[in-house]
């Protein structure tokens, strides 16, 4: 397996549906914002193996505004600043998940 060009890598949903779209969206549910505090915290903090990106639609937008970090593939549901810095100090920082902000796993039927 090759080398992680970072060590982690995070995908916040900025995906844009149009107003009262039936799943909602999440950047009107923050994404955009929150992704953009995520980006410039990370910086602050010295995360330079950690790479923050906006993402098209995760498909999980009922749950959002969501996020997914690799490699582990663990999603999370920010709501506002302090979800995110508690995200990148406690998952980023200390390697421990932020268990109240995991969404759960899909379900068999999605």
């Amino acid at each position: 397996m090759p080398e992680l060009y970072y060590d982690h890598h995070a995908f916040c949903c900025t995906n844009r549906r149009p107003d009262g779209h039936e799943r909602g969206c999440c950047v009107s549910k923050g994404g955009e914002r929150l992704r953009n505090y995520m980006k410039k915290r990370a910086k602050e903090m010295g995360l330079p193996s950690t790479r923050i990106n906006g993402a098209g639609c995760l498909d999980r937008c009922e749950m959002g505004p969501c996020i997914v970090i690799y490699p582990e593939g663990v999603w999370y549901a920010p709501q506002n600043e302090a979800d995110i810095d508690e995200i990148l100090v406690t998952y980023l920082q200390q390697g421990k998940r932020v268990e109240r902000l995991v969404l759960p796993p899909r379900a068999a039927d999605e």
